[in-house]
């Protein structure tokens, strides 16, 4: 059997994804990474979801340490309109390296199974950081899944998020821009 290190953003997305690589007749341990997800509170939401799913389904997770907001932010920083490729990269990057220390086949991401994300981008960094790792990106594409993973996690208990992790994220799925209103003077105000 083959082994394959998959990066889990949360343990809602890991339900099809996971499911199918075992039928595949993978060995499949999860890793989770959780510097991009903000806040801390979160953060730990998402990774105690992850392990009573874990937990339900017998899935080995190595979960990455420490907390480093500083760095993700730092990272982005005056490249906000470009953070999802930065983030992207950094958990792929981080997954792959730690697939190669653990002499993975190969490696992958949960990333793949939203509907929401840039699978090409994905698809391009993770190929192009399995290259250069030396560990084989596993792209397939697990969005078919999309309705039985969202009604098994619900089945199951599991929390579910509404955003995708980082604090630009949830800014952009809770917050909405005041009307703009036209002073006398042609001065702009929001209400």
């Amino acid at each position: 059997m083959k082994k394959l290190l998959l990066h889990v953003c949360c343990g809602p997305c890991a339900v099809y994804p996971v499911r199918i690589l075992r039928e595949r007749d993978l060995t499949v341990i999860g890793y989770f990474y959780p510097h991009n997800i903000h806040p801390y509170t979160e953060c730990l939401r998402r990774r105690e979801t992850l392990q009573s799913y874990a937990e339900a389904v017998d899935l080995k997770v190595i979960y990455g340490k420490g907390y480093d907001l500083t760095g993700f932010l730092q990272n982005i920083a005056f490249r906000e309109a470009h953070r999802c490729r930065f983030c992207y990269h950094d958990r792929l990057r981080t997954t792959a390296l730690m697939a190669r220390r653990g002499k993975f086949d190969a490696f992958s991401t949960t990333l793949l199974y939203s509907k929401f994300q840039n699978h090409e981008v994905i698809r391009s960094i993770g190929e192009s950081v399995g290259q250069s790792v030396g560990v084989p990106f596993h792209y397939e594409d697990f969005r078919p899944g999309w309705k039985e993973g969202i009604e098994t996690s619900r089945e199951m208990g599991l929390y579910r998020q509404s955003y995708c992790g980082c604090i630009f994220s949830e800014k952009e799925r809770y917050y909405k821009e005041p009307p703009r209103t036209d002073g006398p003077n042609g001065d702009v105000y929001r209400s």
